[in-house]
């Protein structure tokens, strides 16, 4: 097993990347009240400006991990360091980080604009001074002429796109995607794929993303983290230095291929690893 920073591509936000991790697990274990471990031992460092996705299968421990780093839940043991911001070990104080869930989770009472400006105005900002980072959050999703619609009238991938603007709205230094287009069809989740690749490298966030697809991480990712379940665990750190920008065209070429044959070949033994213990 490798943890540690992947082999840098040609990515500007990669390249450019802090010595330092902007996040790290140090020795992450929960046990939740049934006795279930759902992680254990988990150590992984996330450098600034990365695309990583947690790939593995249901029950790894894949979830439980994002909501630790977005104190979301306590480890069991183990620490959450953020090294570059000079915040303490227990993670109380950390960089803003938004939290894309698998299912969008809109309030249906509300229009776009509304559940868009809805963490803005838990921190108490007005509508009228939220207008200007509403509207342009709504722009980075293509959205901007659905601000008054409501979630009944959207589609899902529509629905989602909102998700995704809600969180962009606190303009986060790291995002954290649970699953977030598994429910989708194939034509959305690539439209929103690249989508979200343009948006990562515009503003150089750091990504974490969880899914079950050997394709999707692929074609996101230049960092690929392969994890076992029971105890969830990482069992593999992979790099994909295939440049950016991604298009139908890496999609289809033999470099892509040959990557998802590579992660592919990772997640079986991942499923597999079990067997060994």
């Amino acid at each position: 097993m490798t943890n540690g920073t992947a082999t840098a591509d040609t990515s500007p936000s990669v390249a450019d990347a802090a010595s330092k991790p902007l996040v790290s697990l140090k020795g992450i274990s929960k046990t939740f009240s049934n006795g279930t471990v759902a992680l254990q031992n988990m150590t992984l460092d996330i450098q600034q400006g990365q695309f990583i996705s947690l790939l593995g299968p249901s029950g790894c421990g894949k979830s439980t991990a994002l909501r630790i780093i977005a104190g979301l839940g306590d480890p069991t043991s183990g620490n959450i360091e953020w090294p570059t911001s000079g915040y303490d070990a227990t993670g109380k104080a950390m960089p803003e980080i938004s939290f894309v869930f698998q299912e969008p989770t809109l309030m249906p009472w509300a229009t776009v604009f509304g559940n868009v400006w809805l963490p803005l105005r838990l921190k108490g900002i007005s509508k009228k001074d939220a207008r200007e980072r509403v509207e342009e959050a709504l722009d980075m999703v293509g959205l901007h002429n659905f601000a008054n619609a409501y979630p009944r009238e959207l589609s899902g991938g529509m629905k989602m796109r909102v998700s995704i603007a809600r969180a962009l709205v606190t303009r986060p230094k790291l995002l954290l995607m649970d699953e977030p287009f598994a429910a989708l069809d194939e034509i959305t989740r690539h439209k929103l794929n690249d989508d979200l690749l343009r948006l990562w490298e515009t503003f150089g966030w750091t990504v974490l993303f969880v899914t079950h697809s050997v394709y999707e991480s692929v074609y996101l990712s230049n960092r690929i983290v392969v994890m076992a379940a029971r105890p969830g665990r990482v069992v593999n750190d992979m790099a994909v230095p295939a440049p950016y920008p991604r298009d139908d065209t890496f999609r289809t070429s033999s470099v892509y291929n040959d990557f998802c044959r590579d992660a592919s070949s990772a997640l079986h033994a991942a499923m597999g690893a079990n067997d060994h213990l």
